[in-house]
């Protein structure tokens, strides 16, 4: 049911070596930005300061910021991209600065004013950024997408992500201590994807952006090198499309996407 939605257990360098040249329409990924351990203090203790629990991600493997090489084949690969946390790298003619807190949003579109969209958490005062940038080879105008994702307050719809969902049982249960929204990924696959197109993403974390591709008709390759997070997207894939059989162990490596 779900051939032209796969993902891979792998290195993304060695991967992207595969596919030949604008294999993908769009490469939308959101790479690590600081090398090391999944450190719990840089996301938050494991209770709130009203010490409230918070999900406890298991220990895995050490993160590993992408450099030259990855984004040379990246831009190969691929027809379009869409970079989360791209203002963290060196690439192309961005250089690394730092994100913008709320007061110097303005500032930052006056001087950024295509190419680059700001995806506003609705965070009000939590400590973590306001904000999280992505470079998008679109040269479009800058814009903010709104989308509430603050621990338990999340948005309502992609197109409504300002408004809280009211009723906390229908939240995205997080599995990921980096996790996207899979209401944000729709948004972004509905507005630069069409039935027919490849998109791929280089680290696939959460799988949240796996499934949101599922209704968009678009042939989607993931690829994750860590054991732990892609064995957990992979239960998440399977009961959100009703393929988990309890008695069937889950496959840890499914099948090549057929375009490579």
């Amino acid at each position: 049911m779900h051939r032209l939605n796969t993902a891979v257990l792998g290195d993304c360098l060695i991967e992207m070596k595969g596919f030949g040249n604008t294999a993908f329409h769009l490469a939308h990924v959101d790479p690590p930005y600081f090398s090391g351990p999944e450190r719990r203090g840089y996301y938050g203790r494991s209770h709130s300061q009203n010490s409230i629990r918070r999900v406890d991600y298991a220990k895995t493997e050490t993160w590993e910021v992408p450099g030259e090489k990855y984004f040379k084949e990246l831009f190969r690969v691929s027809q379009s991209q869409i970079i989360w946390g791209a203002n963290y790298f060196a690439f192309r003619d961005v250089s690394p600065f730092k994100t913008p807190r709320r007061g110097e949003l303005d500032a930052f579109m006056a001087a950024n004013p295509r190419g680059w969209i700001v995806w506003d958490k609705c965070n009000g005062n939590s400590s973590f950024n306001d904000y999280e940038l992505a470079w998008s080879s679109f040269n479009e105008p800058t814009y903010v997408y709104k989308f509430m994702w603050n621990g338990m307050m999340q948005g309502l719809s992609e197109n409504r992500g300002w408004v809280q969902q009211p009723v906390k049982r229908l939240n995205q249960k997080r599995i990921h201590p980096t996790e996207k929204p899979i209401k944000l990924y729709r948004y972004f696959l509905s507005r630069y994807t069409a039935p027919g197109m490849r998109v791929l993403d280089t680290h696939l974390g959460s799988g949240s952006h796996r499934i949101a591709a599922i209704d968009f008709e678009v042939g989607f390759h993931g690829i994750e090198k860590n054991t732990v997070h892609f064995s957990n997207q992979e239960k998440r894939f399977l009961q959100h499309t009703g393929m988990l059989r309890l008695d069937f162990g889950l496959p840890l490596q499914p099948a090549q996407p057929p375009w490579k």
